[in-house]
């Protein structure tokens, strides 16, 4: 008798459709949150008509794409302008749901060829070009400052000097980050995803990349969920509703995985001058408002308030338990020193990342007759940055310490012998 004939399971289908419904999905999902971030941020009053393309170029700058400021005040005066950010919530969101995306039609997939995977990921990044483009061409627009009233009003007008502030967006700059930060969601979506498929020859690698990548993808997230807690809770009990809510919408990430570093005992320095601010937490505003550049560490944090410990307790109880997480989902034959060593790779290269995607860097002003930086609401300056490779190397070391005992703690929900890898 002839064994049964088992039907195959049908070809997933990713075609131009589903990759449309990909990009276009992720693309709506983005500008929703830019919108309702910018909204709360007071920047829908914006003169000319400009708060869509500022949703636009919000939106290009969370994918990577390079915004050029430029001032502009009439012959007697200059206006100045520079902004570097990242808003990470828009760019958290967009990286999720393209990449769920991406692994919806893959679905139920033991291995798939490395042909299939290119050709997928192809037709989404031919539409992602398409939108990047199109993208890049919308987010420019020029538009007047409010100076308000009283003398330095009656200059302005005077002089016919009123400042004017225009964004543009550098086309090939744009589409080539663009196009980077897809390709990295997708590398990463394949890598960190327990049952995405991968081609015959890369099995072998997902015992020892992907349960890493999987926790810091867990550690991250977790950051974030802890950082809407406290957001939720600064806005129940000190107020400024709109403009925390502002900060969840745009930079939730932003502020979450800077606390995610500072726990390790990093240090940033930073200043902020003039109208710039930040509305939670309201200790890094008093930190960094001082006349000098200022250092942002547990330091210096605990000394204005001293229950900023909670992030350092946090770190520990927090980064031990996604290396519990790893070291579980590995197999038996793993040993607490590979572990180790394989969380402190990852946790190099996530806070390598956290370094250089929160670093902020903005700046404006004018001046009227070629005399100075006109002060008040018209200058102002707010930047942050680490100490790159002191926070790496504190990342090797928490890395190390996390993954040896994570692999103790795993030992007793190990299963016996040799565990086999899951099917991928």
């Amino acid at each position: 008798m002839s064994p049964e004939t088992v039907p195959a399971r049908p070809v997933a289908r990713h075609g131009w459709v589903q990759a449309a419904a990909t990009v276009l999905t992720g693309l709506a999902v983005m500008v929703v949150l830019a919108t309702l971030g910018l909204w709360a941020a007071g920047a829908a009053d914006l003169p000319d008509g400009a708060f869509p393309r500022v949703v636009t170029a919000t939106v290009v700058a969370a994918v990577g794409g390079t915004l050029e400021l430029s001032g502009n005040a009439g012959e007697l005066a200059q206006a100045r302008a520079g902004l570097t950010v990242i808003p990470l919530s828009v760019t958290l969101a967009g990286a999720l749901v393209i990449g769920a995306g991406f692994l919806r039609p893959l679905r139920h997939r033991a291995v798939a060829s490395a042909r299939e995977l290119a050709g997928w990921a192809a037709r989404i990044a031919v539409l992602w070009l398409l939108a990047l483009l199109g993208l890049s061409f919308a987010a420019r627009k020029t538009f007047a400052v409010d100076v308000g009233k009283g003398t330095l009003s009656d200059l302005t007008d005077l002089f016919d000097s009123t400042p004017k502030v225009g964004f543009t967006t550098n086309v090939p700059l744009t589409v080539l980050f663009g196009l980077l930060w897809l390709a990295g969601v997708l590398v990463l979506t394949v890598l960190v995803a327990p049952g995405a498929p991968l081609p015959g020859r890369l099995l072998r690698c997902q015992e020892s990349v992907r349960p890493a990548a999987h926790a810091m993808v867990v550690l991250l997230l977790v950051y974030v969920g802890l950082g809407l807690v406290a957001a939720l809770a600064s806005a129940v009990t000190r107020g400024h509703v709109a403009e925390t809510f502002a900060v969840i919408l745009l930079g939730l990430p932003n502020l979450a995985w800077l606390a995610l570093s500072l726990g390790q005992g990093a240090t940033w320095h930073g200043r902020v001058e003039g109208p710039f601010g930040l509305s939670m937490p309201h200790v890094l505003d008093r930190i960094l408002r001082t006349p000098d550049v200022a250092t942002l560490n547990l330091r210096t944090l605990t000394e204005y308030d001293h229950g900023m410990w909670w992030l350092l307790i946090t770190e520990v109880v927090v980064l031990s338990g996604v290396a519990f997480l790893m070291a579980a989902r590995s197999p038996a034959r793993v040993r607490a020193w590979q572990h180790a060593l394989r969380l402190a790779v990852a946790l190099a290269l996530t806070v390598l990342m956290i370094c250089l995607l929160c670093r902020v860097s903005a700046h404006y002003g004018l001046s009227l007759l070629g005399i100075g930086e006109l002060g008040g609401g018209l200058s102002g300056e707010l930047f942050l940055e680490p100490q790159l490779w002191q926070a790496v190397g504190l990342g090797v070391l928490w890395g190390l310490a996390a993954g040896f005992l994570g692999a103790l703690l795993a030992r007793p929900v190990h299963r016996r012998g040799k565990v086999e890898t899951e099917p991928l």
